[in-house]
C-alpha cells in the first residue's frame, strides 16, 4: 500500500507540480522566445514554444522576411508570447510583434550610438511621412524630409536609405527620425574637404546659384560662397541684379575663409585696378569737375566721379541761398552737376565736394553791382526784433536793423508800420562777403538831420502837436521826409504860470518854440515856449527902450507886437 504522504501530496508539493507544468509562465509572457515549427498548415505555422500546448502563428506573419524562404517543419523560430493560454487552450504567440521587439532593441542600440538606420519611406500621415526600419515604424516630420522644402516625396518612397534617430520613446511606441541630418552630415563632411583645397587669395570660377538684396552665392564646384554686393564693383551698385543674374559664370577671388563656420568670402571687384589709387593727383582740390548724382541722403548728395570714386557734397555746401533745406529740393538722382573739390582723404577715401562753389556767389555779384551807399529796392521777406529782412537778387536778404529805420522815433515803434510783401527802398550800408551778411539803411536815404548846423541853440522853429500828456505836449518839427521829435515840459509851455496848462493845446496845433538844448549824441533837442517869449520881451527892451526911459512896459510890448504883425 502506498505512503499516505505519496497518495496526498502536500500544498507546497502542488505548487511546485504546477510551476514545473507551466514552465515558468509569468516569466515568459511578454517576451520573445524560440519555438520550433511543428507543422505547417494551409494558412497557419504551428510553434512549440515549449510549454504543455502550442501556438498558432498566421503564414502572412513570415512572408516577404527579408527575403528568407518561408518556415519549414523543425526550423527555429523566434516568436513573442503574449499569453500561455487562450480559451482554446492555445499559446498565443506572434512573429510580427517578436520582429517588433527585436527591431526596438536593436534600434535601441543605435541611437545609444548615435549611429544612423536604414529605412524607407512608406507611408504619407498628418505632418510627416511613415518609415519602416525593419519591424518598427517611426515618424519622420516634413521638415526632415531634405535640406530644402521638397515638393514631390514619389521617388523616395519606399526606397532604403539612411536615416538618423532623433527620439525614442519605447514605452508609447514613438520613433521619430529624420533624412535631412544624415544630408546635413554627409554635406558637412563634403563642405569640409572642399574648404580644405582652397586659399584666401586664390581666382576661382564659378556660377552664380542664388541672388538675394545683399549680394549672390556663387557655386566654386560643390560649395557655396557669399558675394557680397560691395565687393561686386568698385563703382556704386543698388542691388546686385545690376550686375549679376542667376546662370552667369564669374570669376572671383577669394578674400576669406572663415574656418569655424566655414563661411567663404568672394570678391570681384578685387580682380581690378582700384579707382582710388592716386586719387589725389586726378582730383586735386579746388578743381572742377563733372559727376552724376548717385544717391541723396539727409546730410548731403553723392557724385560719381568716375566708376568707384564718389564724392560727398554736404548739405551746407550744396546752395549759396537755400539753407535748412533738404537735399533732395535741390537736386535729384542721375542729374549730372558740376562740383568742385575741397578735400581728399585717400586713407579714408573720401573726396569732399562743393556744389555751390561752381556757382557764381551772389554776394559777390551783389557788391559789383550794388557798392556801399547805392540804393536798392526789395520786398519785405520778414520782421522780426532785429528788424526788417528785404529780399534781394538771386535770393538773398539783407537786413534793416531796428536802429537803421527811422531816425525821429525808437525801432521798435518804427518797425511796425512795415508789413511783409511791401515794397521798399534802402541804402546799403555794408556787405559782408564771407559771413553772407548785407546791411541796408532806411533812414539812410533822408539824410540826417542832426547832421550839420540845419538846427542850432536859440533858433526858433514852429512845431505841430502830435500828442498831450500832463506833462507837456509832444511835438514834431522839420522837413516831412526826415522830421525831429521833441518834447515840451508843462513848465516850458509859457511864461505865465496860469497858462502852463497841456490841455490848453489839441493835437494838430501849431506853434513856435525855442531850441534851448541839442544833445546829437542821444539825438535830443530841448524845446521850450517860455523861453522864446523871454527871449522876444528882452529882444523888445533892447529895440524900444525900457521903462527907465519913460516907456512903460505896456508900450514896449505894444511896439513889439506891431512890428511883428507888420512883418508877418
Amino acid at each position: 500500500m502506498a505512503d499516505d504522504a505519496s497518495m496526498n501530496p502536500s500544498r507546497d508539493d502542488f505548487a511546485a507540480l504546477l510551476d514545473e507544468s507551466f514552465g515558468g509562465r509569468d516569466i515568459m509572457e511578454g517576451t520573445v522566445v524560440h519555438g520550433h515549427v511543428v507543422a505547417v498548415e494551409k494558412d497557419f505555422v504551428v510553434v512549440d514554444v515549449g510549454l504543455k500546448t502550442e501556438g498558432r502563428v498566421p503564414m502572412k506573419e513570415f512572408a516577404n522576411m527579408e527575403g528568407k524562404p518561408l518556415p519549414k517543419v523543425g526550423d527555429t523560430v523566434e516568436v513573442f508570447l503574449e499569453r500561455v493560454e487562450n480559451a482554446a487552450g492555445e499559446a498565443v504567440i506572434s512573429r510580427e510583434k517578436a520582429k517588433r521587439e527585436e527591431a526596438w532593441t536593436r534600434l535601441e542600440g543605435v541611437y545609444a550610438r548615435a549611429e544612423p538606420v536604414m529605412g524607407a519611406i512608406v507611408g504619407r500621415v498628418k505632418g510627416g511621412f511613415t518609415v519602416d526600419l525593419g519591424g518598427a515604424s517611426a515618424f519622420l516630420p516634413g521638415s526632415q524630409v531634405d535640406i530644402r522644402p521638397v515638393r514631390d516625396v514619389g521617388p523616395l518612397m519606399g526606397k532604403e536609405q539612411p536615416f538618423a534617430i532623433l527620439k525614442m520613446d519605447r514605452p508609447r511606441g514613438n520613433i521619430v527620425v529624420s533624412r535631412r541630418a544624415i544630408l546635413e552630415e554627409a554635406r558637412a563632411e563634403q563642405r569640409t574637404e572642399l574648404v580644405s583645397q582652397l586659399a584666401e587669395g586664390e581666382i576661382r570660377e564659378g556660377v552664380v546659384k542664388n541672388i538675394t538684396d545683399y549680394g549672390a552665392f556663387v557655386d566654386l564646384g560643390g560649395i557655396d560662397g557669399l558675394l557680397h554686393v560691395t565687393d561686386m564693383s568698385w563703382k556704386r551698385v543698388s542691388h546686385p541684379s545690376q550686375v549679376l543674374a542667376v546662370g552667369d559664370t564669374v570669376k572671383v577671388q577669394i578674400i576669406k575663409i572663415n574656418p569655424d563656420t566655414q563661411r567663404i568670402s568672394l570678391g570681384m571687384k578685387q580682380l581690378q585696378s582700384d579707382p582710388w589709387d592716386g586719387v589725389e593727383a586726378k582730383y586735386p582740390a579746388g578743381a572742377k569737375f563733372t559727376g552724376r548724382i548717385t544717391n541723396i541722403t539727409d546730410y548731403g548728395a553723392f557724385v560719381e566721379l568716375e566708376a568707384g570714386v564718389e564724392g560727398l557734397v554736404h548739405v551746407s555746401e550744396m546752395s549759396w541761398t537755400k539753407k535748412n533745406v533738404h537735399p533732395g529740393k535741390i537736386v535729384s538722382t542721375s542729374q549730372e552737376v558740376d562740383v568742385i573739390v575741397l578735400d581728399v582723404d585717400p586713407s579714408k577715401r573720401r573726396v569732399s565736394l562743393g556744389l555751390k562753389q561752381a556757382l557764381p556767389n551772389p554776394w559777390d555779384d551783389f557788391v559789383a553791382k550794388h557798392p556801399i551807399g547805392s540804393t536798392v529796392e526789395g520786398e519785405v521777406k520778414n520782421t522780426t526784433e532785429f528788424g526788417l529782412f528785404i529780399g534781394l537778387d538771386n535770393d538773398i536778404d539783407g537786413m534793416v536793423h531796428l536802429s537803421d529805420i527811422d531816425w525821429s522815433v525808437s525801432g521798435e515803434e518804427a518797425v511796425q508800420r512795415y508789413h511783409r510783401g511791401e515794397m521798399v527802398q534802402a541804402k546799403v550800408l555794408d556787405v559782408d562777403v564771407e559771413k553772407e551778411r548785407i546791411s541796408l539803411g532806411i533812414k539812410q536815404l533822408a539824410g540826417d538831420p542832426m547832421a550839420g548846423d540845419s538846427y542850432r541853440k536859440n533858433q526858433t522853429v514852429t512845431v505841430t502837436v502830435t500828442e498831450v500828456t500832463t506833462g507837456g505836449l509832444e511835438v514834431k518839427f522839420g522837413e516831412d521826409s526826415a522830421p525831429m521829435t521833441a518834447f515840451i515840459r508843462k513848465s516850458d509851455l509859457s511864461r505865465d504860470r496860469s497858462e502852463q496848462r497841456p490841455e490848453r493845446f489839441a493835437v494838430g496845433d501849431r506853434l513856435d518854440a525855442q531850441i534851448t538844448n541839442i544833445d546829437k549824441a542821444a539825438r535830443r533837442v530841448s524845446l521850450s515856449v517860455k523861453a522864446l517869449e523871454m527871449a522876444e520881451d528882452k529882444a523888445a527892451i533892447e529895440q524900444f527902450g525900457s521903462s527907465d526911459s519913460g516907456a512903460s512896459l505896456g508900450d514896449i510890448l505894444g511896439a513889439a507886437l506891431r512890428e511883428k504883425a507888420s512883418k508877418e
